[in-house]
């Protein structure tokens, strides 16, 4: 039996056991939540847990060692373990050193930590996690902190970091069991691919059964060709009739998951994608003009707005897109922009060029910020693109007066994003 299959009949095994959860949970009236789950927090890090893990945090970063201490205690006390990863762990051990950024950075934010943890939770539903995972998880974490520790391990350091990764853990087993009614992960058909650059390819994908997003979401891809590999993208246009969802995909590296979607995927090729999540979302009505900042594949949620305002009976407010380019040759969706623009009265499209012709009069889109005439104060404002420059394009913003909770972007990677 080859990895593939045995990776087909544990996830088969999985989706039976929730379809009797949820079979059992449907029996039982009153057993299903009527909204997002609030799960409850026992054993919660205070005061003196969050003073004793700052004060000591220095000793276990960076992460980077406490990481591979864990992954070897798991891997060798769970052996099986090993198949719910990549081949590869580098995307996985960066992901696990954001998450214990996060938590260490929040410490004083319950409320958000929870928030964001049931969101991961439904989302790690198409790995295959299971509360069982997370008592590996958590004892592999106690061994790997005395190893990095040493002679400084302390009970109360350990004790500390147990209530602090509890609390996460809580909320994840809660935001799985809220989303046992929707499947895991979705499968679709490749029905489009198209290189508009070298290294930038539109897919475009049909999935099996309805997939459930908003203009603006961004939901996770896995290719067969590297298996538990699962990269977030943005869908780059608002939801349509026929379930087939477009994805801007630019080859980033080699040998990772862009570069399988971008060389080496083909019309007919199946993909599975994870629940759809994000809040860069169009509000019901809208209350003001719209900013929109797009750079690179920025454009996937920027697009997917705009579909879902051209689509709206009347009431448009006027929209203003900057799209930040190194040059035009860069602009791969510029007729599709031309396109709306064209349809749409309410929107004005302005390129904005790094270099070539036109950059001396654009420059970047922090500059032409400045430059455009009009008071961005009192826009909404969705910005999309590289990480520093959705955070130098937010500094700029809130620095013109537009506040901060009136500018929509996905989570940043890192706090390294928002350096200038």
């Amino acid at each position: 039996m080859n990895s593939t299959t045995r990776g087909n009949d544990y996830y088969a095994l999985l989706a039976r056991h929730d379809a009797m959860r949820l079979r059992r949970r449907l029996l039982s009236p009153g057993s299903l939540p009527s909204g997002p789950p609030s799960p409850s927090r026992p054993d919660a890090p205070d005061e003196a847990d969050r003073q004793l893990i700052l004060r000591q945090l220095p000793l276990v970063t960076p992460f980077e060692e406490l990481i591979t201490h864990l992954y070897e205690v798991m891997f060798r006390r769970w052996p099986y373990l090993r198949s719910l990863f990549p081949e590869s762990m580098a995307f996985q051990r960066e992901h696990l050193a954001r998450m214990f950024h996060y938590l260490t950075d929040h410490l004083e934010r319950p409320e958000e930590v929870t928030a964001t943890f049931t969101r991961l939770g439904r989302d790690h539903r198409k790995l295959g996690v299971r509360p069982a995972h997370y008592e590996a998880f958590e004892a592999s974490l106690c061994e790997a902190l005395r190893l990095r520790l040493g002679p400084r391990w302390t009970v109360e350091l350990e004790q500390a970091w147990l209530r602090m990764l509890r609390t996460a853990v809580e909320a994840m087993v809660a935001g799985a069991d809220a989303a046992i009614g929707e499947p895991p992960s979705w499968h679709g058909r490749v029905t489009g691919h198209e290189l508009r650059r070298p290294d930038l390819a539109v897919i475009r994908v049909r999935t099996h059964e309805h997939y459930p997003y908003r203009a603006g979401q961004y939901g996770a891809l896995e290719s067969p060709l590297l298996p538990h590999a699962w990269r977030p993208y943005s869908m780059a246009c608002a939801p349509r009739p026929d379930d087939v969802i477009e994805f801007h995909v630019r080859r980033t590296g080699t040998g990772g998951v862009s570069e399988a979607l971008v060389d080496r995927t083909g019309v007919g090729d199946t993909l599975r994608l994870g629940p759809a999540t994000g809040a860069m979302t169009l509000d019901g009505e809208l209350e003001r003009d719209l900013l929109l900042v797009a750079g690179g594949t920025g454009l996937a949620p920027v697009t997917a707005l705009l579909e879902e305002l051209a689509a709206r009976p009347s009431g448009h407010r006027l929209v203003h897109l900057l799209v930040g380019a190194r040059n035009r040759a860069d602009l791969y969706h510029a007729d599709r922009l031309a396109e709306l623009e064209k349809a749409n009265p309410w929107l004005r499209v302005v390129p904005v060029l790094g270099e070539g012709p036109g950059a001396g009069r654009t420059g970047s889109v922090v500059d032409a910020l400045e430059r455009q005439r009009g008071d961005w104060s009192n826009r909404t404002a969705y910005v999309s693109g590289p990480p520093r420059m959705v955070a130098a394009t937010v500094r700029q913003l809130t620095g013109m007066g537009l506040p901060a909770d009136r500018i929509h972007h996905d989570p940043l990677p890192d706090a390294s994003a928002a350096r200038p």
